[in-house]
């Protein structure tokens, strides 16, 4: 058994060390480009737990808040709301027509937890405290705070164990592959669970900041906007991805991808028509019901009505009529204009409308913006590493277990 166990660990060792070689060119523009900027952000990082975030960013104690946050935590999570829609669409309500892309929609959305999330690491002033809710030291548990945190750390677990069946694919382990299999559903309630509510927990963090807050963006139903808007938002970034993946791995997509495709993105873009239907009728609900409509002719006022206007009414005409004319690549623009409405959104209730009646405002600094950008070409190319070696777009990709034996103890 020992000599069995032996083997096993030598034979997997041998096998992770030969799918650490790269497969393919690594003298590509695209590679410089993600090497340069990972490897200036490195440095930008280095210096920012070196001297602190006084000495690579603008945050000051009016706007402690900034882009880390609004972008890589705020917007980040909005962005991966696809995969919990995903599931529940394929696993809940049968919808099996969007079985092909679950794997790769749940592990964006994981990536997107592991490095949006994680670069909330980069605005703490004390990172090492960020462990505190889950150690039980200043539990603090009527914070919002306290829920999103858990709910991350659970639900970056949920589809962790979403994924791994793909990981033992890799592998070449059946057996651990169909125990993966048989706890999938359980994790897919827990996941939805949990991304539901957090979704609704990150506006919920902006209640309590009613006194700085522009009236246009603050309202008592700012988590129900989130959880609504991060809907839509998940599924644009499916499409965008999506369409984006059916260039660049191809070759590695199973026949049923490529034929499902086309119908994939229109049941997507329906989707996204429906849902921001009702996201566009609650904000005019909210607008009418908080009494804020006097401030439509001020500076902000004209802002607000262009986010309503370009980056949510347009792309909701748009998703309407590419569904109906069956106009791809309409679907796909409007899946584009949505997210930069997403983050638009994201951003003006973080730090554009956030402390609107200061005499200074808040402006990244190039760091923040270049170690953001590091943040999402590392993404990109650890969510490449994978997809070139796991089957992701592929359940029935070849069998490693000629490279790789797992006995029954694994």
């Amino acid at each position: 058994m020992k000599k069995d166990l032996k083997r096993d660990a030598k034979n997997f060792l041998k096998f992770f060390l030969s799918e650490l070689k790269p497969k393919g060119k690594l003298l590509t523009p695209f590679n410089f480009i993600a090497a340069t900027i990972i490897f200036l952000g490195a440095v930008i990082a280095f210096f920012r737990f070196k001297d602190g975030l006084g000495s690579v960013t603008n945050l000051s104690q009016e706007y402690p808040w900034g882009l880390w946050i609004g972008f890589d935590v705020i917007t980040g999570v909005a962005f991966a709301g696809g995969a919990y829609v995903i599931t529940f669409m394929v696993y809940i309500l049968r919808m099996k027509k969007y079985d092909s892309i679950v794997r790769i929609t749940v592990l964006n959305g994981l990536l997107s937890y592991m490095f949006y999330a994680g670069a909330l690491l980069l605005d703490l002033g004390k990172p090492w405290n960020v462990i505190n809710p889950i150690i039980g030291n200043s539990f603090g548990m009527n914070s919002v705070m306290f829920l999103v945190a858990w709910h991350f750390a659970l639900y970056m677990i949920a589809e962790f164990l979403e994924f791994s069946p793909a990981i033992a694919e890799w592998f070449g382990s059946k057996k651990l592959k169909k125990w993966l299999h048989g706890i999938t559903f359980a994790t897919v309630i827990i996941g939805i669970t949990l991304s539901t509510l957090h979704q609704a927990g990150l506006g919920a963090l902006f209640l309590m900041t009613k006194s700085k807050l522009h009236p246009l963006w603050y309202t008592e139903f700012i988590p129900i906007l989130f959880f609504v808007s991060s809907i839509f938002a998940g599924l644009s970034m499916v499409i965008v991805e999506g369409s984006i993946s059916k260039r660049v791995f191809s070759n590695l997509m199973s026949p049923e991808h490529h034929h499902t495709h086309n119908d994939i993105v229109f049941g997507l873009g329906k989707i996204c028509a429906i849902v921001m239907y009702v996201y566009f009728f609650l904000k005019i609900v909210v607008l009418f019901h908080s009494h804020s409509m006097h401030y439509l002719d001020t500076p902000l006022g004209l802002w607000y009505i262009s986010e309503m206007l370009f980056f949510t009414l347009l792309p909701l005409a748009m998703f309407t009529y590419s569904v109906r004319h069956r106009k791809g690549n309409m679907i796909r623009a409007a899946a584009i204009l949505t997210l930069i409405g997403i983050v638009i959104n994201r951003l003006n209730v973080t730090i554009i409308a956030f402390n609107w009646n200061l005499p200074e405002r808040y402006y990244p600094s190039w760091q923040e913006i270049e170690l953001t950008l590091a943040v999402i070409f590392l993404e990109i190319v650890v969510l490449r590493w994978i997809v070139v070696r796991m089957p992701v777009f592929n359940e029935k990709k070849e069998s490693r277990e000629d490279k790789i034996s797992i006995t029954s103890a694994s």
